[in-house]
């Protein structure tokens, strides 16, 4: 039986999703509470491996068991075995033909027709106390329709090298950039990015480009030629993690994953979005 879980997590306290010899991901973390919970060993695949200090409202994973389990009862009984910061918020048994081959079954990955990003940022002199680790700060005033007029530029099909770290995997460059927003909520900046999968590192230097733009240090012009460029050495340096989340996973809807629950610039999204 394959399961699809549903979870949000604070990612300050953890070394990204990513499992490492340490057991300081939070995948480690959700491996050892969903096998504490079955009792018997347990791999999980997301659907976007967040880096060190990224959080995540709508991350998807999936694994698969031969023990049974009420829906309602992955949620309670695996949260009872997790750090307060990590909560499953829905289970769901996807369906599965006798004779469905690997390919045509659910994964997380695999399966995801795009991912959303939110960076929240905050603009002002001093830097955030309560919302300490949980948003990005930038020291002075950005302006808005500066930055919005550079972010319409990351439209559409592109190769994304300028924006790729180093230590990236991905098999290619080229994404397609589906939505970009850049708005205030509030006192706080949002940078909303949907894409069709994103590269390691990409939405943060996005960000680090856009905030040069708002600051007045750069204008869209240089923003197109870092784009155009396709080199990383032309790029402004990768932004902070702290104020990095992970909204949005977009699926077929045969699926019928359950939705997750709306909250802030979520509510702006499609299914699972």
């Amino acid at each position: 039986m394959r399961v699809a879980l549903g979870l949000e997590y604070r990612g300050t306290a953890y070394c990204g999703w990513q499992s490492q010899s340490s057991g300081c991901g939070v995948q480690d973390y959700v491996e050892k509470a969903v096998a504490a919970f079955l009792g018997e060993p347990a791999r999980v695949i997301c659907a976007g491996r967040t880096d060190t200090g990224v959080h995540a409202t709508a991350q998807v994973v999936h694994l698969d068991t031969l023990l049974a389990r009420p829906v309602q009862a992955w949620v309670r009984g695996v949260n009872s075995f997790l750090p307060p910061d990590i909560r499953i918020l829905w289970a769901h048994f996807l369906p599965e033909p006798a004779e469905c081959r690997e390919e045509e079954r659910f994964h997380a990955r695999f399966s995801a027709i795009s991912r959303r990003y939110c960076y929240r940022l905050v603009d002002r002199a001093v830097a955030p106390g309560i919302e300490h680790g949980l948003v990005g700060w930038f020291h002075a005033p950005l302006d808005l329709d500066r930055m919005q007029a550079a972010a319409h530029l990351l439209l559409g099909e592109k190769d994304f090298s300028a924006f790729r770290s180093a230590e990236c995997q991905a098999k290619s460059p080229v994404k397609v950039m589906q939505a970009v927003r850049v708005f205030r909520e509030g006192t706080t900046l949002i940078f909303d990015l949907r894409a069709s999968a994103f590269l390691h590192h990409m939405v943060r230097n996005i960000v680090g480009c856009l905030v040069y733009v708002g600051a007045g240090r750069q204008d869209a012009d240089w923003f197109a030629a870092v784009i155009a460029s396709k080199d990383r050495a032309r790029c402004a340096p990768t932004f902070s993690p702290d104020g990095l989340y992970l909204v949005g996973v977009e699926y077929d809807g045969r699926w019928m994953l359950p939705a997750f629950p709306v909250r802030g610039v979520a509510a702006e999204g499609g299914q699972n979005d």
